[in-house]
């Protein structure tokens, strides 16, 4: 079952009306660097740009993909969570969470949360659902607490435990506008068992091109972002249980059995932990 109708023809001119195509955009950036086609030439070229300054961020956007893939994977197979309240969703790709939960637990619920247009108008077309479980998208802020929280409960029953994913999307808040308030106040409004997946691009004197590629898109993209330190990264998951191994780069957490090296470490970094 989902929640997602084809959208009217108003409605359809009205997200047209929203997609900006002469500014680069970092969904469809991020898009681009997947592999996918959801993006214009605007955000290519910046894309290209962003890349020779930093040759392997095309490489955290996939650490990122296939940490999402393990984590939601562990949630469902050995934690039993079969509810999910993602924001910032970005364009879909393959094995989003709906379809990794799903594959595992039908009945999975999942509820995705993104503001840009571009991403809603595919949101719409491609976040199906497994006829035993549902799938729902809202068009809000992740600012917006109160609202998300109002709209996930028409979907998920926010007594039971839930998984907040915040993926490469608290990035995007300020410090002055109260970013570890705001996860926690989405966190606070879920019971006990829930869990955070959170993920979040590093500033770190090791890695001095990041710092580079993000100024560059700062000036020339949107919306603009604000690094922060592995640290300040973990003070997201302040008050709940961190799950091993920790806040570590996203290609190192739980990766899968390979050589027996260790996967080289991204400027994404990324966690989960459980509300006791």
């Amino acid at each position: 079952m989902t929640e997602n109708p084809p959208a009217a023809d108003g409605i359809a001119q009205s997200l047209r009306e929203r997609i900006n195509t002469s500014q680069p955009h970092t969904a469809r950036i991020w898009n681009y660097w997947l592999g996918g086609k959801d993006n214009y030439e605007v955000d290519r070229a910046a894309g290209d740009q962003i890349r020779q300054l930093h040759p392997g961020i095309g490489e955290y956007a996939r650490a990122d993909r296939l940490f999402l893939g393990r984590a939601v994977r562990h949630l469902v197979s050995d934690l039993g969570i079969r509810q999910f309240l993602d924001v910032g969703t970005g364009l879909p790709t393959a094995d989003n969470t709906h379809e990794v939960a799903q594959r595992i637990a039908p009945d999975a619920r999942i509820v995705y949360v993104d503001n840009d247009p571009l991403v809603l108008a595919h949101a719409r077309a491609l976040l199906t659902s497994t006829p035993e479980g549902r799938t729902d998208y809202l068009d809000e802020d992740l600012r917006n607490v109160d609202a998300i929280l109002g709209h996930a409960a028409k979907t998920l029953d926010l007594t039971q435990p839930v998984a907040l994913i915040l993926l490469g999307v608290v990035i995007f808040l300020r410090d002055d506008e109260d970013p570890y308030g705001v996860v926690r106040r989405l966190m606070d409004a879920l019971p006990p068992g829930s869990h955070l997946v959170l993920s979040h691009t590093i500033t770190s004197p090791s890695m001095p091109d990041v710092d580079e590629a993000v100024k560059f898109w700062n000036e020339h993209g949107t919306p603009k972002l604000t690094q922060r330190t592995p640290e300040a990264v973990e003070g997201f998951f302040d008050g709940l249980e961190l799950l091993e191994p920790g806040v570590v780069s996203c290609s190192r957490w739980r990766p899968e059995a390979g050589d027996g090296a260790e996967p080289e470490e991204v400027a994404m970094f990324g966690g989960v932990a459980r509300k006791s």
